[in-house]
């Protein structure tokens, strides 16, 4: 099953996350992550728990490398939350549900 979540790529990793009018957690990921594909339902929950509020959007790391290399993604599933272009939070592993909850909210 396909997530509902925006799907971000190298080239258009500046339109869709760094010049965004909103919060915007970018979720490193890869096909192989069984962790990061754990973490999809959960997502979709938040971003339709809080739209307008914040966005979430996939980068899958195998396919784009540039973004991933530019912010030190070693880990996977890394989170970052960008505000205003710039990262203002990251979390890296699957901190389950209600943690996972919890660090986007504090974004908003």
């Amino acid at each position: 099953m396909a997530d509902t979540l925006h799907h971000t790529t190298d080239a258009n990793f500046a339109n869709d996350v760094l010049e965004s009018a909103t919060p915007v957690v970018v979720d490193f990921w890869a096909t192989w992550c069984g962790p990061c594909k754990a973490m999809v339902p959960h997502l979709e929950k938040i971003q339709d728990d809080h739209s307008g509020k914040v966005k979430i959007i996939k980068l899958n790391v195998e396919e784009n490398q540039a973004v991933a290399t530019k912010y030190k993604v070693l880990k996977l599933p890394t989170l970052l939350v960008f505000k205003g272009g710039q990262v203002v939070d990251q979390i890296v592993g699957n901190p389950g549900p209600s943690k996972l909850r919890a660090f986007v909210e504090k974004s908003l």
